[in-house]
């Protein structure tokens, strides 16, 4: 069983978006003038012109780059609007909802939460709306997140896209796939094997590994190899868990192919090689973006994304060997 490390050690906490760096983005942006921060309406929510407070919270672990893509679409949108950002993660779900309750009582304008564990959100959820404070969701929980009063939702349906690498893998003739799950009773994880079990015509077999380990994420896939010489596919749910499964293919001398959601730099890398197949990708940077900017949208002008009944979806979309270089540079940047 995947035990996630006590909330001393997962927590990490942003404290804002410093005016140096929104300064340096607006720079980058048309549409951001004035002071860092912005004031009047660029800056609404506040009396006075004051910069509207957004916190940002995750079930990110630690060193997990992943979520520094979805942090840098939320500054990035944080410094058009003149909003002063709080980023804060915690993998445990207790210490993910200790930490929007710790929003709530810094009288934040807007939060933007992942429902990975939908159940340990719920409360402090409805604590939020009781105060008044707009909630949007990302990234994960896309059957949650209306159930939890959400205003709006950004981000992949992990069913379909794990249906659609199923589909992907017939034609790819796969026989035996082994779908590597990184964290336990994490609901979108869940979903992308499943969905893929659900399409896929072969074996379909699931592996729990310890993700906050990447030498015990490679140790469980070779065994796994060792052990079953018919698994000709791994499937996992991260990019660096990709890149732990290429290692456990070399190690143990075998002909597996390899594919993974998501995306970073040294995947890009490795598809471009032909150690990995493919990447399903969901664009973590939009995610973080989206929701920064609708709850501005929704603070300055009302306006609800999905118009409150569907998702914003991100994804899915398929980064083969054949149309890697189109998103490389952007990879390289640490935007994609």
């Amino acid at each position: 069983m995947n035990t996630p490390p006590p909330p001393e050690a997962s927590r990490r906490t942003v404290r804002g978006t410093s005016v140096a760096v929104v300064a340096a983005v607006c720079l980058l942006l048309a549409g951001c003038s004035g002071e860092a921060g912005g004031s009047g309406k660029d800056g609404a929510g506040r009396p006075g012109g004051a910069r509207m407070k957004v916190a940002l919270v995750t079930h990110g672990a630690p060193g997990d780059a992943y979520w520094d893509l979805v942090q840098k679409g939320a500054q990035v949108a944080a410094a058009k609007d003149g909003i002063e950002l709080t980023y804060a993660n915690d993998a445990d779900p207790a210490g993910q909802a200790a930490l929007v309750r710790d929003a709530i009582r810094d009288k934040a304008d807007g939060i933007a939460v992942t429902l990975a564990k939908p159940e340990a959100m719920k409360g402090p959820i409805a604590e939020a709306r009781a105060a008044g404070i707009p909630v949007v969701g990302l990234n994960s929980g896309i059957d949650a997140w209306q159930p939890e009063g959400v205003l709006g939702y950004f981000g992949q349906d992990d069913s379909l896209a794990g249906r659609a690498v199923g589909e992907k893998l017939n034609g790819l003739k796969a026989k035996h796939t082994l779908c590597v799950i990184h964290e336990r009773g994490n609901v979108g994880l869940e979903a992308r094997c499943a969905g893929l079990k659900k399409t896929f015509d072969g074996r379909t077999q699931m592996l729990y590994a310890d993700g906050t380990d990447m030498n015990a994420v490679t140790a469980s896939v070779s065994a796994s190899l060792r052990r079953d010489p018919s698994i000709d596919e791994v499937v996992t749910l991260g990019a660096q868990y990709a890149l732990a499964a290429v290692k456990s293919v070399k190690e143990t001398r075998s002909k597996v192919h390899v594919a993974t959601f998501d995306l970073n730099k040294d995947l890009v890398a490795a598809v471009r090689k032909g150690d990995v197949q493919f990447a399903v990708d969901q664009q973590p940077y939009l995610q973080g973006y989206l929701a920064v900017d609708a709850l501005w949208l929704y603070r300055t002008n009302g306006n609800v994304s999905g118009g409150g009944v569907a998702p914003v979806l991100t994804g899915p979309a398929f980064v083969t060997r054949k149309n890697v270089a189109t998103v490389a540079k952007y990879a390289a940047d640490g935007t994609r």
